[in-house]
């Protein structure tokens, strides 16, 4: 049975050019990037060339690229060395950001003492953007760091991320943005951003798993967490995955050239499908901003439908549909986000379904959705 893939806000499939452009890789690439006889340095030549595009796609120094194995050590590495190097004491966040956010400010927290505080939501997980700047006037008298992510990965909500870059500046604190659910599927410039940390993740734009980088802008200074060499400019030791990188050098080069026709072609299956369930399931509810194209990224739907079952999404599967009940990363209970969203009472009565798209969903993909939603 073929399977109708629903889930790209977990893992995207690799585009065929992405596979190739790797399989051509792994035969001709032989050398360690760190050696310095010739074939080392082709491969250095390689993985250079792949930092320098990938900063010239989001309008950064390639110096402030560093390769890590993941988004989640990308902020980990982030976070982590905001406390070692820049001596933050306190750090301003919400209560719906990834796990690799929330859980490292927690061991944070346990293991030094930082004050973690975080700004209120709406309903709708909506950021305050009034009681952010609050925080900020309170306590500006030490180093802050804002550390806020750009699109929701469960419900697509999409920040205002200049305004908070400029309270940012204008109180002098540095501002983190997990950008994972963003890059490759918006053009970010982060000259004119003016963010000072970020980070991507390349099985998020259709390359491969267990590939990612952090952006730090440059001049911070920023160390090790992970030691033992002094790869990527001795702020993350260990062999480069030469393969990985090229490969998401290649995916995020292709996903910024066939940018503005896919993002076009996903918001009208998004479209199709809101318009489809709000006609086929009476009472469903859309969480968050995801019914929307505009305040929500259009890769993302989180509904909730009247109805409790637990099984929703194992029973979808059964049926060759493959959807969410929540983050990958969190994914056999409801998840924190739809905690802060919801009471508990409401809770026991929705079954929650995040729906993700990609480059290759049809329309004839949400009928088949649609149907089995019915049958269930």
């Amino acid at each position: 049975m073929k399977k109708v893939y629903f889930d790209n806000a977990a893992t995207t499939p690799m585009r065929k050019q992405v596979i190739n452009y790797m399989i051509s890789s792994l035969k001709e690439s032989l050398g360690n990037p760190s050696s310095i006889h010739s074939l080392g340095i082709k491969t250095r030549s390689n993985l250079e060339y792949s930092r320098i595009n990938i900063a010239n796609i989001l309008n950064a120094d390639p110096s402030e690229i560093i390769f890590t194995s993941s988004g989640t050590e990308a902020n980990n590495l982030i976070l982590r060395s905001c406390i070692n190097d820049l001596k933050i004491k306190y750090i301003i966040t919400s209560n719906i950001e990834h796990k690799s956010i929330l859980e490292t400010l927690n061991d944070l927290y346990i293991k030094y003492g930082v004050v973690i505080d975080f700004v209120k939501l709406n309903n709708n997980g909506i950021l305050d953007i009034n009681d952010l700047e609050k925080k900020l006037k309170k306590n500006n008298h030490s180093p802050i760091l804002v550390s806020l992510m750009y699109v929701n990965n469960e419900i697509g909500n999409i920040l205002d991320i200049y305004s908070v870059c400029n309270i940012c500046k204008k109180y002098k604190a540095y501002f983190h943005s997990d950008t994972i659910q963003a890059i490759g599927h918006y053009n970010l410039d982060i000259k004119k951003l003016n963010i000072d940390f970020a980070c991507g993740s390349a099985h998020k734009f259709n390359g491969p798993m267990g590939i990612g980088f952090a952006f730090i802008r440059k001049g911070l200074n920023i160390k090790a967490i992970i030691t033992g060499g002094s790869q990527e400019r001795e702020t993350r030791a260990g062999t480069e995955n030469i393969y990985g990188i090229l490969g998401m050098s290649k995916a995020i080069e292709i996903a910024n050239i066939n940018l503005k026709k896919e993002k076009k072609d996903i918001e009208n299956i998004k479209k199709y499908c809101i318009k489809q369930l709000k006609k086929s399931i009476p009472g469903i509810i859309f969480n968050g901003l995801s019914y929307s194209t505009i305040k929500s990224i259009y890769t993302i739907l989180n509904i909730a439908i009247p109805k409790k079952d637990n099984m929703i999404s194992f029973n979808l599967d059964l049926k060759g549909v493959i959807v969410s009940q929540g983050s990958a990363c969190n994914s056999y209970k409801v998840s924190h986000v739809i905690q802060i969203l919801f009471n508990n009472n409401k809770i026991k009565k929705l079954s929650f379904i995040r729906i993700s798209f990609g480059f290759l969903n049809k329309k004839k993909d949400i009928d088949i959705l649609i149907s089995c939603l019915k049958d269930i």
